[in-house]
């Protein structure tokens, strides 16, 4: 035998080839191959014959089933793992040409017979070897961006050409012809071209496995990430066993569902919508709004209300601890209980409270809630102008939401609460709706039974809600809507009252609020009253409060800064405290000339006092107005220069004067815009006194609408007209007969300390107020 053949046994593989130089971990389990190793194992070299499959399929491979090409290994390490099965470390050594096999039985035995490379060192393998290098370089942080350092310097610290072409193909994984065909090259040179080859194509492979992999990473919208997420968590609850949170959802709604107390209608619709949210996937946009809509629908309260407190004696308290006076809206919340009390079934009134601001609408509002034990609900209507605000968006809109009726009920967690809808006569109207035509069914009875939001397409029944409305006029009220309303008038207060209102409720409050206490801070009736006469020009509270409420922090100032001593605050003080008095109490006029007449008016904000002025204008014509009069106040001028004129001689007036003079009415303050028919006496008493050259009384003063014939018609506004006469300084009001009535609401110490003259003509007027002209009619 020649002497270079040796006789070893013969371990295929199927799908790798051992290079020279290089380790390699092997597990073994056929038969043949566990006969091959433990004969290996039984010499003292440890060697056998590893070489590649042409099939890997091939369970007992022949000798046409192998290449001819393989490499003679030393075993390193075998670990048996189980009676048919074992693990191996071998170290490839040098290639081997295979020969022949000897022995087949019971393990494969070949012959085999080195095969050296030449040794080829020159220009050429040197280039190849760098370029190699290079290739392998860039492959490897192409392949692992985040590979350890040592691995390329292992490539870098290979000398030998040949182990670096077995190393680098055996860190890439080729297919078992490449490997094959680099351990059968027959040179150096054409080893390191095959590597290169082979490095050149996978570093193509892994650019544009990058390039894609960017490009799909850059496209990946969040829905994509969020959907690959959700169906990873699925995957993995369902390895857990448990449900994904979608059907945990709606198995949470199914259960809320039931507990909840719905009407048929309404559970029969949620139940249909709840079947339609389990068809639905998650990323459809229907799915969302189900899910909305159905939790609105179990977080209403169908069913829910809260227990009237029906001790009347107890709710009276309560609504005079809150508010001073107001005895006609006290008495209608008290009347209300008094129904309710033996008719459980009756229907929650509407009212609307009308009157200046600052007279404590709003809080009167939450003061009956606490009175009847009911939940208590604001919103505030000025300025909306889209009727969907009140009755909702229909689902099919994006971003659709309930109505502010349903809102305010959902928050309010019971259908009985009391809902404040505030500044109701100050609604907008546009192209997108008219909120104050959506509100005719909110605020009827007969309807609101069955209320359908356009968002939640439910009967609602709201009949048990207590609707209060305010306002502070009723002019921009559309009277349909009006007529549903019952009108409650809070009229603005007296000094009287507002003392009173101070003393109660303001001054303790402010002090509060500044962190005093009544013996740190006492602030007298005397300073209330300087505030209200000079500070302040209103019918409601609010500026009254502002003034105290600056006063007590001035106060908290000098305690802040060391006072310790009790702290009582004088009317000289104001001065310092508040600045100049900004108003001056507008004193009747003393001495008024002829054509001058004190006539009264109202305004949203009370009532004030004016002055009508004529004069005559020689050479002139016709009637001259000033003072920004509206329509009906110019048609009362008009009419009152009719009367005056027509009835000249009973009142002693030259009738050329008409002719030969014009005359200019004039009623101040130039800038405020005035308007009605309620100084129609004044004007006539102040021709009439023009004309006569007589004086009008200047401690009367006089309001009521005039007709072509003397009549005097009854006006409104008579609470706040009176007490701007008695702000003013005024002892005497003239009034129409009719408007007797309307002095019940004024409180006892106005009636004694005010004359009141009641009039049906106008002859009568100016009996009262023109005494130069009394003794004529009398």
């Amino acid at each position: 035998m020649n002497e270079h053949v040796k006789l070893l046994p013969l371990l295929p593989l199927k799908n790798s080839v051992l290079f020279p130089h290089l380790l390699m971990p092997l597990s073994v389990g056929r038969p043949a191959s566990l006969g091959a190793v433990e004969a290996a194992m039984a010499t003292e070299e440890r060697e056998i014959v590893i070489v590649a499959q042409r099939d890997s399929s091939v369970e007992t491979p022949g000798i046409g089933d192998i290449y001819g090409v393989g490499t003679r290994a030393a075993i390193k390490r075998m670990n048996r793992t189980g009676e048919s099965s074992m693990e191996l470390i071998v170290h490839g050594s040098e290639r081997v040409n295979i020969l022949r096999i000897e022995e087949s039985e019971p393990f494969v035995r070949v012959a085999v017979q080195p095969l050296p490379l030449p040794e080829d060192a020159g220009p050429e393998v040197e280039a190849l070897h760098h370029e190699v290098m290079e290739l392998a370089a860039k492959a490897i942080s192409l392949a692992q961006p985040q590979a350890p350092q040592e691995l390329t310097r292992a490539l870098i610290g290979t000398e030998d050409s040949l182990r670096l072409a077995y190393m680098v193909a055996s860190m890439f994984g080729l297919d078992v012809s490449k490997e094959q065909a680099l351990l059968e090259a027959q040179s150096r040179a054409d080893a390191l071209r095959l590597t290169h080859s082979f490095l050149a194509h996978e570093i193509q492979v892994l650019e544009l496995r990058s390039k894609i992999a960017s490009t799909a990473q850059t496209e990946m919208t969040k829905e994509q990430r969020e959907y690959l997420l959700r169906q990873q968590m699925r995957a993995i609850q369902a390895e857990l066993g448990e449900k994904s949170p979608e059907q945990a959802e709606v198995e949470l709604l199914r259960e809320r569902l039931a507990k909840t107390d719905l009407p048929d209608e309404v559970r029969q619709e949620a139940e249909r919508e709840l079947r339609r949210l389990e068809r639905l996937p998650t990323a459809a946009p229907d799915y969302h709004v189900t899910r909305t809509w159905l939790d609105l629908v179990l977080e209403l309260p169908w069913r829910s209300r809260t227990e009237d407190r029906l001790d009347i004696p107890a709710a009276r308290q309560v609504l005079d601890e809150d508010h001073y006076n107001l005895k006609e809206v006290k008495e209608r919340i008290l009347e209300h209980l008094g129904v309710l009390k033996l008719n459980p079934g009756a229907k929650a009134p509407i009212l609307c409270f009308v009157g200046p601001p600052g007279t404590g609408k709003t809080s009167l509002g939450q003061s009956i809630a606490r009175a009847l034990g009911r939940k208590f609900e604001r919103m505030s209507l000025g300025g909306l102008h889209d009727e969907a605000e009140l009755r909702g968006h229909r689902r099919t809109y994006i971003g659709a939401m309930p109505g502010r009726i349903v809102q305010a009920i959902r928050r309010a967690g019971a259908n009985n609460p009391v809902l404040m809808l505030d500044e109701v006569d100050k609604l907008g109207r546009d192209f997108r709706g008219d909120p104050a035509s959506a509100l005719l069914e909110v605020l009827d009875p007969e309807q609101n039974k069955a209320f359908r939001d356009n968002y939640l397409d439910l009967p609602f029944d709201i009949s048990k809600v207590f609707f209060i409305t305010t306002a502070n006029a009723l002019d921009t009220i559309p009277r349909p809507l009006l007529d549903r309303m019952e009108m409650l008038r809070l009229a603005g207060y007296s000094e009287e009252e507002k003392l009173e209102i101070a003393r109660k409720y303001l001054v303790p409050r402010q002090l509060k609020e500044a962190g005093l206490n009544a013996g740190q801070c006492a602030i007298g009736d005397d300073v209330v009253k300087r505030i209200i006469t000079g500070y302040t020009r209103e019918a409601g509270l609010r500026q009254l409060e502002r003034g105290i409420g600056r006063v007590a922090r001035k106060v908290a100032l000098r305690f802040a800064e060391g006072h310790t001593a009790p702290v009582t605050v004088s009317p000289e003080e104001l001065g310092d405290m508040l600045g100049p008095e900004r108003f001056f109490p507008e004193q009747m006029r003393k001495d008024l000339p002829p054509g001058v007449a004190t006539g009264l008016a109202w305004t949203e904000t009370g009532g004030d006092v004016l002055y009508v002025e004529a004069t005559l204008l020689p050479d002139g014509k016709g009637l001259t107005l000033t003072g920004q009069l509206g329509d009906v106040m110019q048609e009362s001028v008009k009419a009152a220069q009719s009367y005056v004129w027509s009835h000249a001689g009973e009142f002693g007036i030259d009738r050329a004067g008409f002719k030969d003079y014009g005359v200019h009415v004039h009623v101040p303050a130039g800038a405020v815009p005035k308007d009605g028919p309620s100084a129609g006496i004044t004007v006539a008493v102040a021709l009439a006194s023009l004309y006569t050259k007589a004086p009008v009384r200047s401690d009367t003063a006089m309001t009521g609408e005039i007709t072509l014939t003397g009549m005097v018609l009854p006006i409104g506004g008579v609470k706040e007209k009176v007490l701007a006469a008695r702000r003013a300084g005024l002892k005497r009001v003239i009034l129409p007969k009719p408007n007797r009535t309307d002095l019940r609401e004024l409180s006892d110490e106005v009636r004694a300390d005010m004359e009141f003259i009641f009039v049906e003509r106008i002859e009568e007027v100016l009996a009262a107020a023109v005494p130069a002209l009394a003794p004529a009619r009398i």
